[in-house]
């Protein structure tokens, strides 16, 4: 019999090792290294194993200036805002890895679209975590068309691949990349070794024939993908459905995409006959009620390639304990801490005998800085007791020396929120505007001029 070999490979970095080891010697992790196991595979596998993601083997040497740049057709999926993370629609050969946390959705969402596209082309759906009478129930309980949708429940690759193969899908949908199982590897599904094999495998398919194919992740309890990080590096467009079990909005980011902007959001609602597409979300994360409190502020935040309005509030109280709390839902803590600093030292502010807690209304994520001056203002209206306009409207970056440092896409910013009838807003002064917006602007270069407009 042929040995075996085994590798390690660290699940954040994908870097292998030739034995285990506590840290990864590449990425600095501690207790990440997953074994992997290569099984013997006859010549033939061999050389197909070695054969690259993109499709195409021994492909001759071109001239960059004689490859064509024709666009690739999209196909729509019947949702404007799932389009819009992909980047206009799903594009032929490519590998989409759908994930998110048990119960956010990510089946729901993948039959809507299937059933939709089964009216106009060739679809399989391939489920390894439900069987079929499951599925069928969820298709009548959400009133779907489900008359062309082919589907089967399959956990093997290489019967996977031969259905694939036999029906020719224009899109091909599995459910999920943890259940599946090559013969060729000895580990367990789930494993590295099996999840790194498996997705090669079908990109591969993807590439050669054409197919759309979309995949089911796993997440561990971090948040993150769960399975190698190559995987992240295989495919082309990662997206990340998130929303918590107490609400029924769901928001779909794309981390990594070939074919369009990364950090692109869509913002879902989760009814009784699926998702539902929120075509303003903006209206959404602005339902602030007819009390007005303090520590509430209203601030703009570039998501991919809109502007989306979103409240957060603050809540400042006087500490019980030797050591205040800081915690934030929606933003980075670690900035949340340095704001603060900033605050004392040049806002002359001290919180630090303080309890701080923030919140991004919605649980929206906000990822950019531009929402630096507007956490500050709900920080010091709630410190202070007193609530700011209704009709205020506040973004920009804050720096350590206490300057204002402007955003990109001010201009659609403002117009934005106009849109939604602000009418006063505090901003940094490189995104003042020249005209007029038909609304009071004031640029503002320190946070001490800031907290003065206030």
């Amino acid at each position: 019999m042929a040995k075996q070999k085994t590798a390690f490979v660290c699940v954040d970095c994908g870097s292998e090792h030739n034995k285990w080891q506590g840290q990864c010697q590449d990425c600095g992790a501690w207790n990440t290294l997953s074994e992997f196991r290569l099984g013997p595979t006859s010549a033939a596998k061999a050389t197909s194993a070695r054969q690259g993601y993109a499709g195409a083997v021994g492909g001759e040497v071109q001239i960059l200036s004689n490859v064509s740049v024709e666009a690739l057709p999209r196909l729509s999926t019947g949702f404007d805002e799932f389009d819009r993370v992909l980047g206009g629609g799903l594009v032929s050969g490519s590998a989409v890895l759908l994930g998110g946390h048990p119960g956010a959705g990510k089946s729901t969402l993948l039959l809507q679209v299937l059933c939709r596209l089964a009216a106009q082309c060739e679809c399989l759906y391939a489920t390894g975590e439900e069987s079929l009478p499951q599925i069928a129930m969820r298709a009548k309980r959400l009133g779907l068309k489900a008359d062309n949708l082919k589907l089967c429940a399959e956990t093997s690759l290489d019967r996977l691949l031969g259905q694939a193969a036999a029906n020719k899908p224009r899109v091909l949908v599995v459910d999920s990349i943890q259940v599946l199982h090559s013969d060729d590897v000895s580990s367990a599904p789930g494993s590295v070794s099996q999840v790194r094999e498996c997705a090669a495998a079908l990109t591969r398919f993807a590439k050669e024939t054409g197919t759309v194919l979309l995949m089911v992740g796993h997440v561990t309890k971090d948040g993150g993908l769960a399975g190698p990080k190559v995987l992240e590096h295989i495919i082309d467009c990662s997206i990340m459905l998130e929303g918590s079990s107490d609400s029924r909005y769901r928001t779909l980011r794309g981390s990594k995409n070939r074919f369009g902007a990364v950090n692109e959001l869509g913002v879902f609602a989760m009814t009784e006959l699926g998702l539902k597409e929120v075509k303003n979300p903006s209206a959404i994360f602005l339902n602030r009620g007819d009390i007005v409190t303090s520590g509430s502020t209203v601030m703009v935040v570039w998501e991919g390639t809109r502007p989306l309005l979103v409240e957060i509030q603050a809540l400042v109280d006087s500490s019980g304990f030797g050591n205040p709390r800081r915690v934030a839902v929606g933003l980075e803590q670690n900035r949340l801490a340095m704001l603060l600093a900033v605050l004392h030292r040049h806002g002359g502010l001290q919180v630090g005998d303080q309890d701080v807690f923030v919140n991004v209304v919605g649980g929206v994520k906000v990822l950019e800085t531009g929402s630096d001056l507007a956490l500050l203002f709900a920080i010091v209206s709630s410190f202070r007791d007193r609530p700011l306009p209704e009709d205020l409207v506040v973004f920009g970056e804050v720096g350590l020396s206490g300057e204002i440092r402007p955003v990109p896409s001010g201009q659609e910013r403002l117009q934005e929120a106009r849109k939604h009838g602000f009418r006063r807003a505090i901003v940094p002064h490189g995104n003042a505007p020249r005209g007029d917006l038909g609304m009071t602007v004031v640029g503002v270069k320190t946070l001490a001029e800031a907290l003065e407009a206030i």
